[in-house]
């Protein structure tokens, strides 16, 4: 295959959906829905549950059809990396983070990537999750010339907490 022929993927193109395997629906609904506040759009209780924010037909799928009971996959092993939850404002964000921290579950790591802030932690299943919310597009940082420069910098945890009130 040519990679390097002309074709580019559509600027409004999106990624609509993640299906998770989990060892357990219930448990699974109990984060995704009862910590992190997605709604719970349609389950059998037993082997697949649809959760989405807004009313969208589903932002997460999580079925036991192939894993039910199941423990998580070896650290070292290919595979899912993290799905990636995108808060609208910053506030929002900090929101999230503190119910995270007052219901006592661990958080991985934190970051500033200049395009965006970032808390990073696993799922019940071990499934990274990461929790961003992006800067305006204006403030990202860009060399002289444009290109654009993530970086990996120390969050400002006590600012973004501060916004939770």
């Amino acid at each position: 295959m040519d990679h390097q022929d002309d074709y580019r993927i559509p600027a409004g193109t999106s990624i609509g959906h993640v299906h998770l395997k989990v060892a357990n629906i219930p448990r699974a609904l109990d984060f995704y829905v009862g910590l992190l506040g997605f709604d719970l759009l349609m389950t059998d209780n037993a082997s697949v549950a649809f959760v989405s924010a807004g009313g969208y037909h589903h932002h997460i799928g999580l079925n036991t059809w192939e894993s039910a009971g199941g423990s998580p996959p070896p650290k070292r092993a290919t595979g899912l990396y993290h799905i990636a939850v995108l808060y609208p404002e910053r506030k929002d964000l900090a929101i999230a983070v503190k119910r995270l921290i007052d219901h006592g579950w661990g958080i991985g790591g934190a970051s500033d990537h200049g395009v965006s802030e970032a808390i990073y932690l696993n799922d019940p299943d071990e499934n990274g999750i990461e929790l961003y919310w992006d800067r305006p597009r204006d403030q990202w940082p860009k060399t002289e010339d444009g290109q654009l420069t993530m970086y990996t910098r120390r969050l400002d945890f006590a600012g973004l907490l501060a916004l939770a009130g």
